[in-house]
């Protein structure tokens, strides 16, 4: 069956089973290969996209329940202020080791900032509770995520022009 996506402010029309996951539509269908394949059952949070802003694990999100909704995938993440920042302090406090979970961290980052703009570490934690990092780099994504924060709120706090 064919379906339109909006990913990433883009439309991908895909010809796939209704029942396929939205994670092997994106990486198979849309080529678009950020998004891990971790576990295949929702626990590990390397396929976590955006779908309308919310953070969901593609493994376990069939294609026909997507809709006209808006997909964001780590691709698209960085032009929106809140990703770029994440991913800016992902590099500057080099968060990553293996790497395979970071897409799925940074996903669920930006929808954690894009609902609370000062989360505490306890908000971090909660939040980021479903997403697994095998090199158990959890202070340093914490760390990450709360100088995204700190810049998200310092720019909003600036006077235009400045």
């Amino acid at each position: 069956m064919q379906y339109t996506l909006n990913i990433n402010g883009k439309k991908h029309t895909v010809d796939v089973d209704a029942d396929t996951p939205l994670l092997w539509v994106l990486r198979d269908a849309a080529d678009l290969k950020g998004t891990k394949f971790g576990c295949g059952i929702g626990l590990c949070g390397a396929c976590t996209v955006h779908v309308d802003g919310e953070a969901v694990h593609s493994c376990r999100m069939r294609v026909s329940s997507v809709g006209e909704s808006a997909i964001t995938t780590i691709e698209g993440i960085g032009a929106t202020p809140v990703g770029a920042k994440l991913q800016k302090a992902w590099l500057e406090i080099d968060v990553p080791q293996c790497g395979y979970c970071q897409a799925g961290q940074i996903m669920t980052a930006a929808a954690l900032l894009a609902r609370n703009k000062a989360p505490t570490d306890a908000e971090i934690e909660g939040a980021m509770d479903g997403n697994l990092c095998r090199c158990a780099t959890y202070l340093r994504i914490r760390d990450a995520i709360k100088q995204a924060a700190r810049e998200t709120l310092g720019a909003a706090a600036a006077p235009k022009g400045a």
